[in-house]
């Protein structure tokens, strides 16, 4: 048994933020109770959490792992072990691996690369299309079975009207979400930063904005048409939250993520550095300011981070020939505290919601602080201050535009099934 004293515990599920006691037996908690209330075995590990947050497991909703077929950059070991170090006790990987996670062996695959891992809790997401190539749906119903809690052809969007209606009917009636990296890739073709003053300053292709917020819209209309569970990833563009709030206000089933990069970096930041290269690219600062408002308001569901290793000898080239993405496990928590809570935008509660509830809510499941629910816990503080060096992460790759960046707040301590798998 480990017994958590003296913590403040903020669980959104419950609308708890109060000083209590947990006490975990295995896999489950076993009480809450408050501080100093709860009896414990005299052989039960305690876990002192005084002056610090007691909140349900992280889930990230959007990771890459790599594995299989890009080991260079990333293994399911290692992703998963600096997801740790980042406070998230649960990802969810895209299916854009080699090969592709279209199918039932891959999503086993990639299962038991993680239990052997036996760390944060790897939940797949399958590929939308056959090899995500956008001409035939995969093997939805198989991988479901497998194992994945919701389908992407993530990397790009799924390829046509045609095929996205196809999909989330089938979706619908298996009850899993469609996840939309929302892309129109006859307007995004060739880009490799938002279109814009900046853009046209560094002579660098940009993409519109309207790249992402078309697409969103072609797939909010096909949601409204099949009733299926819309989720919009990484959302960077104000006209795209629009649209979501619009669907919302319909009563559709569509959500929505933000990243931390995108609620923190705007598209001055990029300079050719292929660091600050990430598809959707950085957006103009009055995007952010909307995000930020969304995230504030309820628009947005979920912060994601869209962790997304390259090896450096992939990104240590000339900008418009970097891949795109980010490392984005181990400052997702500070970056949020950071812009979020000490500068007075969100409450402690609510960010909160945006890493346990909120992703929670789209998978179909519950992340609560209660007797008979999973030990999956993750303890922070507000306070400490800390410099992020990429060279310390157990990931095997650097590409963090935050590598040297001073934070205030960090993850302490990341529990899973009732065992630390990481403390600070």
């Amino acid at each position: 048994m480990l017994l958590i004293k003296n913590g403040r515990v903020v669980d959104p599920a419950s609308k708890t933020d109060a000083a209590l006691d947990v006490l975990l037996d295995g896999e489950k908690i076993r009480e809450v109770g408050a501080a100093g209330k709860i009896s414990a075995p005299q052989d039960a590990e305690i876990f002192d959490a005084s002056g610090l947050i007691v909140a349900p497991g992280f889930i990230d909703i959007h990771v890459h792992l790599r594995e299989p077929g890009q080991e260079s950059s990333e293994t399911i070991e290692t992703g998963t072990r600096a997801a740790a170090r980042g406070g998230f006790t649960a990802v969810c990987c895209m299916p854009n691996t080699k090969p592709v996670n279209d199918n039932a062996s891959v999503t086993r695959f990639i299962l038991d690369r993680a239990k052997i891992a036996g760390g944060v809790r790897v939940w797949p997401m399958g590929a939308a299309s056959v090899g995500s190539k956008g001409e035939a749906i995969a093997e939805i119903a198989g991988m479901k079975e497998a194992g994945i809690v919701g389908v992407s052809d993530d990397g790009k969007p799924i390829a046509t009207a045609k095929l996205a209606r196809q999909v989330m009917d089938y979706c619908r009636s298996l009850d899993l979400p469609v996840i939309e990296h929302a892309e129109d890739v006859s307007l995004a073709a060739g880009a490799v930063m938002r279109e814009g003053v900046t853009s046209t300053r560094l002579g660098l292709r940009g993409m519109p904005a309207a790249a992402e917020s078309v697409c969103v819209a072609r797939d909010v209309q096909l949601a409204e048409l099949t009733g299926a569970r819309l989720h919009i990833a990484h959302l960077s563009a104000k006209a795209s939250l629009e649209q979501v709030r619009w669907a919302k206000s319909r009563g559709l089933r569509v959500t929505c993520e933000a990243t931390p990069h995108h609620f923190t970096l705007i598209d001055e930041d990029v300079e050719y550095d292929s660091r600050f290269k990430m598809n959707p690219p950085l957006a103009a600062r009055e995007d952010r300011e909307a995000l930020l408002a969304g995230l504030a308001d309820g628009t947005v569901d979920a912060i994601a981070t869209d962790h997304a290793p390259h090896e450096p000898a992939l990104k240590d080239v000339e900008f418009d020939r970097a891949p795109f993405g980010i490392l984005g496990f181990e400052t997702a928590l500070a970056l949020a505290l950071e812009q979020l809570v000490h500068s007075g935008r969100l409450s402690l509660m609510r960010m909160v919601e945006l890493f346990t509830s909120g992703p929670a809510r789209i998978l179909g499941i519950e992340s609560k602080i209660a007797a008979g629910q999973a030990a999956n816990l993750t303890i922070f503080s507000l306070d400490d201050s800390w410099t992020y060096d990429v060279k310390e992460s157990p990931s095997k790759s650097r590409n963090s535009p935050f590598d040297g960046r001073t934070f205030k707040g960090a993850p302490v301590a990341t529990i899973v099934a009732g065992r630390v798998i990481y403390q600070r």
